[in-house]
Parts: structure tokens; sequence; C-alpha cells
């Protein structure tokens, strides 16, 4: 699981990201995504993919595309 952040005071920018991987019960994988304001619940978007690989894959593109919008990594 990654927790990403992104804080800017003089924009007002309190920003979170999580990416989580879990298996379902039929033998795929979902590749978990939120995000919106911290203090908020947030957007959770699902992803289904049938190979382990893939999932994580698509994981990886997500935290590279977040760090390149200038999140950084938190401890969850």
């Amino acid at each position: 699981m990654a927790f990403l952040t992104r804080t800017d005071p003089a924009k007002n920018l309190h920003r979170f990201y999580v990416v989580r991987l879990a298996p379902t019960l039929f033998g795929d994988w979902t590749l978990l995504r939120e995000w919106g304001r911290s203090g908020s619940p947030g957007t959770v978007r699902l992803t289904s993919f049938e190979q382990f690989d893939e999932a994580q894959k698509a994981q990886a593109r997500a935290i590279k595309r977040r760090l390149q919008h200038g999140y950084s990594e938190r401890a969850a």
C-alpha cells in the first residue's frame, strides 16, 4: 500500500492519494485507488486484473504519475 500526500499552504492544497492491491474471492486482483482532500472521504476507484503482475504494473504507474505531479510518499 502506498499513501501519498501533496500539500501547498499558499494554494490551500492538501490532498491525499492511496494505492493498494487486494485479492478478490475469484482469484483476480483489484487495484484500489482513493484520492481527495485531506480530512474528506475521497473518491474510490476499483480496477480488476486477472494477473498479479498486470495489477502490480498498474499500481507502479499510478504511483509514478502521482510522484511526477508533486506528491510525496508518506507512512500510512
